[in-house]
């Protein structure tokens, strides 16, 4: 969009008492916000929901240069704004209730990207981070563009297995673009816009407060064709998204865990409650699947019954000693894995590695087609 055409946009969003419902009721009335400041205010009050007070702000507003400061910002940090008449706005997104009139976009929004969203709990286990970033590095694998919020812990696995698997991944902000959080994650905030996008509807220089939080989590939701909870708590910000999915008409998915583990007091709450519960990446897309046009399908299933994955899976079992290119840590933990399950923690004992490194192992064993995860961390040889 033009740059005298999107001041406008922005002027508008920052005129006290236009919410996103009301923005979207006086472009629909008007044609543009453009017009909306040019009206008189007589036909401004005239506009269903308005009134007279907004009416007035909206006559009243001249800090154009808070306006321009934004503008200016965005060149500097070469963030784009897409606004809802953009093409590049998510179509899904606009299906829900309040949607924001425009978005910040540091990246790349892909018209044909196929969302799904990963969250979870901040204090994640091992074995969520280990679950999420096998899961995220799958779906990435298979076309899907993973959504999550770039928070601690389950958030940063999902973008992180997406990343690992070449894929696509959209982080969602609840703070402005400048606003970097949590700050340990600068390098993963820019590896995401480099593959993917990073996006807000908040404006720079806004901390990321508790409230924004809520507010954006409808974002997750309302771009993705489903979620995904992998850890929470009875009260995690995670079951928000899960039941903001729901409203909006999203698939939910859970991953579950340990019943001796808080955290999964809230997805098995939401397994319980009608959520799909997953155990492998095609639970989540044989679910997704019906949800695409045509030309998606077909993608879709090629990516599924690609020549790797067929590979894969008919791939023979070679000893331990036969595979070539093993460190000797992941020669350690492969020989503790045979024809019979084993489960994790006799393999951490066995190898003596630490618990990250082995599952970490694991997952990167799991995905060249050497080993076979089984629910509850059992693991066995592929034959």
């Amino acid at each position: 969009m033009k740059h005298h055409n999107l001041r406008y946009w922005i002027a508008l969003k920052f005129v006290d008492g236009v919410g996103n419902v009301g923005f979207k009721t006086l472009v629909d009335a008007l044609g543009s916000p453009q017009n909306v400041f040019q009206e008189t205010i007589n036909t401004l009050r005239m506009v269903p929901g308005i009134g007279e007070k907004t009416a007035d702000r909206i006559k009243a507003f001249n800090d154009w240069e808070k306006v321009e400061r934004e503008m200016e910002t965005a060149h500097k940090m070469n963030v784009s704004i897409a606004t809802f008449q953009d093409p590049q706005y998510p179509k899904a997104l606009l299906n829900i209730y309040d949607f924001p009139p425009f978005l910040y976009v540091k990246g790349i929004l892909g018209e044909n990207d196929i969302n799904v969203a990963v969250v979870g709990s901040r204090a994640a286990s091992t074995y969520g981070k280990f679950s999420t970033e096998r899961l995220c590095r799958e779906l990435a694998m298979h076309g899907i563009t993973v959504v999550s919020g770039m928070a601690r812990g389950i958030d940063s696995a999902a973008h992180r297995g997406a990343l690992a698997g070449k894929g696509r991944t959209i982080a969602v902000l609840g703070s402005g673009l400048d606003v970097v959080y949590p700050p340990e994650n600068e390098k993963l905030f820019l590896e995401i816009a480099a593959h993917g996008a990073v996006i807000t509807d908040f404006p720079f220089s806004t901390p990321p407060h508790g409230p924004n939080f809520p507010a954006r989590n409808r974002i997750i939701s309302g771009i993705s064709h489903g979620v995904v909870v992998v850890e929470a708590g009875e009260k995690s910000g995670s079951l928000i998204t899960a039941r903001l999915a729901l409203e909006q008409g999203r698939e939910v998915f859970a991953v579950p865990g340990s019943i001796d583990t808080a955290g999964s007091r809230g997805t098995h709450k939401l397994i319980k409650q009608g959520a799909k519960l997953i155990e492998n990446v095609y639970d989540v897309l044989d679910e997704i699947l019906p949800q695409l046009d045509r030309e998606l399908q077909v993608k879709f299933l090629q990516a599924k019954n690609s020549p790797q994955d067929n590979a894969a899976q008919e791939k023979g079992t070679p000893a331990a000693a036969e595979v070539s290119g093993l460190s000797d840590a992941e020669t350690s933990v492969l020989k503790q894995v045979s024809s019979k399950p084993v489960n994790v923690d006799s393999i951490i004992v066995s190898t003596g590695l630490k618990a990250n490194d082995v599952l970490s192992i694991l997952l990167n064993m799991e995905l060249q087609g050497l080993v076979r995860q089984l629910p509850g961390k059992i693991f066995v040889r592929k034959e």
